[in-house]
C-alpha cells in the first residue's frame, strides 16, 4: 500500500512551464450554492421580483454564465434564443408554456438556438434560483414574434455596473466578472 501512495505524490508535481502569455486568469467564486445565494447586494435587480447574481461575462465570445433568481409566479418572459442555453435548477420550478416538461430542483435543461418560449413560474414557488450559460443573446418576443426587447452579455454587464457603482462598490467591480 506504501509503495503506491509513494507512486502517487510522485505524480502529484505541478505543471512546471508558464501560461501562455495572453491566457486570461481563472476565476473561482467560492460558496456559490450557500453563502454567495445570501448576499443579496450582489444580486443585479431586473425588475422588483428578478435579478441575477453574475459568476462570469465573456465579452470575447458572447456568452455569460449567472444566477438568475425570480421571487414571482406566472409569466417572466418570452424570448428567442440566438444561440445554446444550458440550465441548472437550484431552487424551485419553472417550465416554458410551449413544453410539456418541468425544471425542477436539480434538473439540467439544453435549449437549442432559434428555440422561442416562455418561462412560466408556476403557483406555489416563492423563490425560483437557477444556474444558466447563456450563448449569444434573448431578443424578447410578443406571442406573435414581433421583437420587443433583448439582452446580451453587454447588456448584462452594463446593468450589473450600473447596480454596483449604486450599492457603493464602484463601478469596476463587474470587472472580476469579465473574460
Amino acid at each position: 500500500m506504501s509503495e503506491v501512495i509513494s507512486k502517487r505524490d510522485e505524480l502529484a508535481i505541478p505543471y512546471q512551464l508558464p501560461q501562455p502569455a495572453d491566457m486570461v486568469a481563472d476565476i473561482v467564486h467560492p460558496g456559490v450554492l450557500d453563502e454567495w445565494l445570501k448576499d443579496d447586494n450582489l444580486w443585479v435587480p431586473s425588475t422588483k421580483t428578478v435579478s441575477f447574481k453574475p459568476l462570469l461575462f465573456c465579452a470575447s465570445q458572447g456568452y455569460y454564465v449567472n444566477l438568475l433568481r425570480v421571487r414571482q409566479t406566472g409569466v417572466l418572459s418570452r424570448h428567442r434564443h440566438t444561440g445554446p442555453v444550458h440550465a441548472m435548477v437550484l431552487r424551485g420550478r419553472w417550465y416554458y408554456l410551449e413544453h410539456d416538461w418541468v425544471a425542477e430542483l436539480g434538473s439540467y435543461a439544453h435549449e437549442p438556438a432559434g428555440e422561442t418560449h416562455t418561462l412560466f413560474v408556476p403557483e406555489g414557488v416563492d423563490e425560483m434560483i437557477t444556474w444558466f450559460h447563456v450563448t449569444g443573446g434573448y431578443t424578447y418576443v410578443d406571442p406573435q414574434g414581433n421583437a420587443t426587447g433583448y439582452e446580451d452579455v453587454f447588456t448584462k454587464i452594463d446593468a450589473a455596473r450600473k447596480h454596483y457603482e449604486s450599492i457603493g462598490l464602484g463601478a469596476d467591480y463587474v470587472k472580476r466578472f469579465i473574460r
